[in-house]
């Protein structure tokens, strides 16, 4: 329903717009998609998704020998602020609530149907641009939402891999991309990963971990500014943007969101599937103590993944995934390993691993002690 409320969230919304330059100014046209076409998907079966918050990622089949299905999905954005670190909040607009949003899980040759609904209660317009989606600026021209307003998109998934998903409203993409708004969708081959030479590669868990540039303003006094809604924040913010230089690098939202009682677990002899996305930045996540057994680096399921790699990439844009068997017990970080900014801006998490030491692999063969001959 039109509201006094509405009209003012939509002038407020045009103003932000009006003052940022748009990354593609042309309206989606129409006319172009009038051709008569059979539905391809008429008599496939249709599947609702259960989408949970990161770093856990919905249930799935590793591999879907039954052929292409409707995959459907409804994800609800949400404005709100968050705490970042102790005293410091943020103006975040989020996916679902979540920092990044849910992992969504397809195989390939599926059909995502995705409703996307923008409450009432938001005051920006938002959209969704699915890099693993084809046309119409990744669907963002055909899922732009006012508050009040919800939209229904369907793509086929004709690529496998671990593809970005972020908001793109005209004029404001920047924005809202580094105020939380992405997340990653798994197109899964029908016959699972496999490795270079065509074997099975099966995990036990899988976990997903955002990561986030933030840029948050701080007063004349040198302390981070509370604003009230992201509109507020907006010019602030902006400025603090253009400098490049990000005030945290976090993992799924906040510092600490993936450690101590919230870490990663796992139980040696599991292998588990990490899955990294980095919407605006690149980084170059790294497991202390252990590997990437297999890693796609680029996130593509159709090149053979690298074996054995200590650190590994994941271009800004993009999501990249990598497995790793644990054999050993103990705490292990998962940092991004700039470790300035694993250290010091927060792009830390752990993974808790339980089990029985393997002293064959690593043993304290003499504790510290007294230098022996002096």
């Amino acid at each position: 329903m039109f509201t006094r409320r509405t009209a003012l969230l939509g002038a407020a919304a045009v103003a932000l717009v009006l003052a940022m330059p748009a990354l593609a100014e042309e309206e989606f046209d129409p006319s172009i998609k009038t051709i008569d076409q059979p539905d391809q998907t008429v008599g496939l079966r249709h599947v609702k998704a259960e989408l949970v918050p990161p770093p856990a990622v919905m249930q799935h089949q590793q591999m879907d020998a039954e052929g292409p299905k409707v995959v459907e999905f409804t994800m609800k954005i949400e404005e709100k602020k968050i705490t970042v670190d102790e005293g410091v909040t943020f103006q975040a607009m989020t996916f679902d609530g979540s920092m990044p949003g849910p992992t969504m899980v397809v195989h390939e040759g599926d059909y995502v149907q995705l409703t996307l609904i923008n409450p009432e209660t938001n005051t920006m317009p938002h959209n969704v641009d699915f890099h693993s989606a084809t046309g119409a600026l990744g669907g963002a021209q055909l899922t732009l939402v006012n508050p009040g307003e919800q939209a229904t998109l369907r793509f086929k998934a004709t690529r496998a891999g671990a593809f970005v998903y972020h908001c793109a409203p005209p004029g404001m993409i920047p924005w809202h991309v580094v105020s939380g708004m992405s997340g990653t969708i798994l197109v899964l081959p029908r016959e699972g990963l496999r490795d270079e030479a065509g074997k099975p590669i099966k995990y036990d868990r899988a976990y997903t971990i955002g990561e986030f540039d933030l840029y948050i303003p701080k007063d004349d006094k040198g302390k981070y500014v509370d604003y009230e809604t992201p509109g507020e924040a907006y010019g602030d913010t902006m400025e603090v943007m253009k400098g490049l230089i990000p005030t945290h690098v976090v993992f799924n939202g906040r510092k600490g969101a993936l450690t101590g009682e919230n870490a990663m677990k796992a139980k040696v002899g599991e292998t588990v599937l990490f899955i990294h996305s980095s919407a605006n930045r690149d980084t170059r996540p790294h497991l202390i103590g252990g590997h990437g057994d297999y890693v796609w680096e680029r996130g593509k399921f159709h090149n053979p993944p690298a074996r054995d790699l200590e650190t590994w990439f994941v271009a800004g844009g993009s999501a990249a995934v990598a497995t790793y068997k644990f054999m050993q017990p103990g705490i292990y970080a998962y940092v991004n390993h700039n470790l300035i900014e694993a250290a010091e801006l927060g792009a830390t998490a752990h993974v808790k691993v339980e089990g029985d030491w393997n002293e064959d692999l690593m043993k304290q063969v003499a504790p510290p002690g007294p230098i022996v001959g002096q």
